[in-house]
C-alpha cells in the first residue's frame, strides 16, 4: 500500500513537469517500473533582447559663414576622435537555417554635447537596423548591418536667432560586427559584441545677423562595444 501511494504521489508532481506515466508494470521483487512519454517544447526560433552599448564617434564639424565679429568662421572645423557616448537597443529576431539568423534593431547612439567659441553643439543618432549573423559552432558570430539613421543635431550661440536650435536629418547606416554569445540557461542568452559602423552625415543652418551660419558632418563613424540579453521562444 506504502509503495502504490508513492507511485501517486510521484505521478503528481512529477507529470505536470513531464507528461502523464504511459505505463506502469509490477517488478518480480515486488517493485514498479515507469515508463513515460516526454517530448521537450520545440522552440519557435524567435527571439527577443536588449543591450547597452558604448560608442567611440569620430567625426569633423565643418563651419561656414560670414565675418562674425569675435571669429571668422568662413573655414572653420572641429574633429572629434573617440569621443565616448553611452546608448541602448532592443531587437527582435529569428534563427534560421543554422547557422543563420537575422534581426531588427532599433538603437540610440548619443548624446554628445560640447562648447566651443561662443556656441554649444550636441550630437545624439536614433537609428533602425537589420542585422544578418552567422553563428559558428564555438559560440562566436560575425555579421553585417544594414539601415537607417536619424543624426540630430543642437547648435546655439549667443549670435544665434530665437529659431530652432535643433536639426535631425536622414543618414544611410552599414557596418561590421563581431560577437560572442553564451547560453545562461534553456532560454537566455548573454550577447557580447563589437560592431563598427559608418553614417552618413548631417547638415545645421542657423540665421546669425551676418546671414546663415552653417555646420556640416560629411560622415560619422562608430566602434561600439556592448553587453546584452537575448530570449528565445
Amino acid at each position: 500500500m506504502k509503495k502504490l501511494v508513492s507511485i501517486l504521489v510521484l505521478t503528481m508532481f512529477v507529470a505536470p513537469a513531464i507528461a502523464a506515466p504511459s505505463h506502469i508494470s509490477r517488478t518480480k521483487n515486488g517493485g514498479y517500473n515507469v515508463t513515460y512519454d516526454y517530448k521537450d517544447k520545440e522552440k519557435t526560433g524567435w527571439y527577443v533582447g536588449g543591450r547597452a552599448e558604448l560608442s567611440f564617434l569620430n567625426w569633423k564639424n565643418k563651419y561656414s559663414a560670414p565675418t562674425i565679429a569675435i571669429h571668422d568662421a568662413s573655414a572653420d572645423s572641429d574633429s572629434y576622435s573617440f569621443e565616448p557616448v553611452f546608448g541602448g537597443a532592443l531587437m527582435v529576431g529569428h534563427n534560421f537555417a543554422y547557422p543563420w539568423r537575422g534581426e531588427i534593431e532599433l538603437g540610440y547612439i548619443g548624446n554628445f554635447s560640447d562648447k566651443d567659441d561662443g556656441f554649444e553643439f550636441e550630437l545624439s543618432i536614433p537609428y533602425i537596423a537589420a542585422n544578418t549573423l552567422y553563428d559558428f559552432d564555438n559560440c562566436v558570430y560575425v555579421g553585417a548591418t544594414l539601415g537607417a539613421a536619424a543624426p540630430t543635431t543642437k547648435l546655439d550661440g549667443a549670435f544665434t536667432d530665437n529659431g530652432h536650435r535643433s536639426h535631425t536629418g536622414f543618414g544611410v547606416m552599414g557596418g561590421l560586427m563581431a560577437g560572442y554569445s553564451y547560453r545562461l540557461d534553456t532560454n537566455l542568452m548573454l550577447d557580447l559584441r563589437y560592431r563598427f559602423a559608418v553614417i552618413s552625415g548631417t547638415k545645421q543652418t542657423r540665421n546669425i545677423p551676418e546671414g546663415k551660419f552653417e555646420n556640416k558632418i560629411n560622415m560619422i563613424m562608430d566602434n561600439s562595444l556592448s553587453i546584452g540579453l537575448r530570449y528565445e521562444f
